[in-house]
């Protein structure tokens, strides 16, 4: 009897044992265990495009996982943008975010889908580039200067592009309109791609692209650089003057960064093993030249530090908006 209870005992044990083992959840897997996706919200051949496309390059051989690049342009920036916020928040669907996604249209335009503040997770900085004043090859003037003076005395109609309405590059044509010349009209295109193929063609009178998207374009003599549209000089080209220098205008100061987010409840240890590896990498010395031979300054910031970061671009551009009255088209 008491050898019968014994093996009932021992039994039981078992079953409660396996049962106890069934229940457990599966031992989580270190991230990265699969590829991870990372969205430009803007066509190929922008800023944020080839930062993303040349970090993202690099992020395999430090995370172990391939990283595809998707472009999903539309909207400002915003459509891609919210891909991801309604992504599953485990650190395989992020984006590489830029100004007018994070900074402007969510405060400018109607309902984008998000709050970037509430929505989106920051993790790291990848570069900050200055928008600089570009004309096609085949204008009569070669200097800011001179630039200047013809928006203040023509009567013809000016034409300026844009990556698209509420990008960086809109809201410093609509602040020239507004202290140069009432009669400039914006033209906005889906990127900066198609702008420059426009721009140089002649299509468009000028563009404020940013200083990386630009270059290849100013070297192959296909268009005119005449300054940067921030309050201090390029580095990457300091004999260029800024438009601050030339107009007189104190708060003309724009750039085009960008930065890579995920869905705000991603877990903090795969945020911080991202801002590593992102760190890392911009600090290179063959990456970080080659950001900064095509005007993008590299800064390293851990979260916290791109959060501020974050609030304090939101802030500038609302200021803007309200100075140069700027509208939704």
């Amino acid at each position: 009897m008491n050898r019968l209870s014994d093996a009932r005992a021992v039994l039981a044990a078992l079953v409660a044992a396996g049962l106890a083992l069934v229940a457990l959840p599966a031992w989580p897997q270190s991230y990265p265990s699969r590829p991870i996706h990372l969205i430009v919200n803007f066509v190929p051949g922008g800023t944020g495009d080839i930062i993303a496309r040349l970090i993202g390059a690099r992020l395999p051989e430090e995370l172990g996982q391939s990283v595809v690049v998707e472009n999903r342009p539309g909207a400002g920036g915003t459509l891609g943008a919210r891909d991801v916020v309604n992504a599953e928040p485990d650190g395989y669907t992020l984006t590489v975010a830029q100004t007018p996604e994070i900074a402007i249209n969510p405060y400018f335009m109607k309902d984008v889908g998000y709050d970037p503040l509430k929505d989106l997770q920051p993790i790291a900085l990848g570069g900050v580039v200055p928008l600089v004043l570009a004309v096609p090859a085949s204008a009569p003037y070669s200097t800011a200067a001179e630039f200047v003076n013809f928006l203040r005395s023509t009567d013809k109609q000016v034409t300026f592009a844009s990556g698209g309405v509420g990008t960086s590059g809109h809201f410093a044509g609509e602040l020239l309109k507004l202290k140069l010349n009432s009669k400039l009209t914006h033209v906005p295109y889906k990127g900066a791609g198609q702008a420059l193929t426009d721009l140089v063609g002649g299509q468009i009178d000028f563009y404020f692209p940013g200083f990386i998207a630009a270059m290849p374009m100013m070297q192959a003599g296909k268009l005119k650089v005449l300054a940067v549209a921030t309050t201090k000089r390029s580095a990457a080209a300091p004999d260029l003057p800024t438009l601050a220098e030339v107009t007189g205008i104190p708060n003309f100061d724009f750039t085009l960064w960008a930065g890579f987010f995920g869905p705000r409840a991603t877990p903090p240890d795969v945020t911080a093993q991202l801002n590593a590896a992102i760190n890392k990498i911009i600090v290179e010395p063959d990456i970080k030249s080659r950001l900064q031979d095509n005007g993008a300054e590299v800064s390293p910031m851990s979260i916290n530090q791109f959060a501020a970061f974050v609030h304090g671009e939101i802030d500038k551009y609302q200021a803007i908006i309200k100075e140069a009255d700027i509208k939704p088209e």
